[in-house]
């Protein structure tokens, strides 16, 4: 009987510090620095500076496509352009071509234009609301 009294006061004690565990977590997004993802380069944005001349596409596009994908802009870590085949699915695109941005580029030039035309200084994005673009890995982090 003393050994489920010493399990049950164990369980009891550690189940505030295990839901306090779960409930840390750190949201990045897109226009913030610290950001991997995808990036929303519509009309105005400014020209990116990119790691490749080339798209890169890491597996052949699904068989079936009228149209081929069109190309998308990331952001990533460094090493996953490189080995890129290894990171397309935490991107959802490996059979995307993909044109890699330069760091210095997102976080000198990207960053302060996002700001500027999306963030309201409160966090919301140009819509008035507390939308999450992205988590790191273009949808969460």
């Amino acid at each position: 009987m003393n050994y489920m009294k010493c399990i049950f006061s164990a369980t009891a004690w550690l189940l505030p510090c295990l839901s306090l565990a779960q409930n840390v977590g750190v949201t990045i997004t897109m226009g913030q620095p610290g950001f991997y993802g995808r990036l929303d380069l519509g009309a105005g944005a400014p020209t990116p500076t990119l790691v490749f001349a080339q798209p890169v596409t890491a597996l052949p596009p699904p068989a079936g496509l009228a149209v081929a994908p069109a190309p998308l802009y990331l952001h990533v870590p460094p090493g996953h352009e490189r080995h890129w085949r290894r990171h397309c699915r935490e991107y959802n695109a490996c059979g995307v071509p993909v044109y890699f941005v330069r760091d210095d580029w997102y976080n000198g030039v990207y960053v302060p234009h996002y700001r500027e035309h999306h963030d309201h200084g409160d966090g919301r994005g140009e819509h008035g609301h507390h939308g999450d673009h992205g988590r790191g890995h273009d949808e969460e982090r």
